[in-house]
């Protein structure tokens, strides 16, 4: 995997986010037992130069918890910062997810499915957080909701069992009758 050209793929997690990376999985990696605030204070210790002085010494930091409340705002849970991340809804989880790959300033987004499982309401919700994503933030997302995928992309690759269908911009991919034989069944595709 080539970063800005630099090799990345064998690098640990911690330097991959030292370079802008940041990532959210298909199954929920928070900290469940402590607070939605909590949690995002954990993350911005892994900003670049956020030390490792645990999370009282970050926590005692008055701009390092406006920072926490800032995100929390930007994704839709300020109202929730003081409830343990246990109690979030589904949608709110994945919500929470998004603010705490942020609180690393990534440069590179991946987001690995985050509306599985979310009902249309939280969808929209979602697709509209990661509308308002500034413009230096990259997102590499793999989704199967093609909704959310050409309501945001700029590019969508097709894959289809296994292989690489077709790389285009959202119009030219809904408009292909490969897209549509491989994923309405009405054919089968050849390589």
């Amino acid at each position: 995997v080539l970063l800005d050209g630099r090799d990345v793929t064998r690098l640990p997690v911690h330097r991959r986010v030292g370079l802008g990376v940041a990532a959210t999985f298909q199954h929920s990696r928070l900290f469940l037992r402590e607070s939605v605030l909590e949690n995002v204070l954990l993350a911005l210790l892994r900003r670049p130069g956020g030390g490792l002085g645990g999370l009282r010494k970050v926590s005692a930091r008055p701009k390092t918890i406006a920072q926490a409340h800032a995100l929390l705002d930007q994704v839709g849970l300020p109202a929730r910062h003081e409830a343990p991340a246990a109690e979030l809804s589904h949608g709110e989880r994945r919500q929470l997810e998004v603010a705490v790959a942020l609180a690393t300033d990534p440069r590179l987004l991946l987001l690995d499915e985050p509306a599985a499982g979310m009902s249309p309401a939280e969808t929209a919700r979602l697709t509209a957080l990661l509308a308002a994503l500034p413009d230096e933030v990259t997102v590499l997302l793999v989704e199967h909701d093609l909704d959310m995928v050409f309501e945001l992309a700029d590019t969508v690759t097709v894959m289809h069992l296994g292989r690489h269908l077709m790389t285009g911009a959202p119009d030219e991919v809904r408009a292909s009758a490969a897209v549509q034989s491989a994923y309405l069944g009405t054919a089968e595709v050849s390589s």
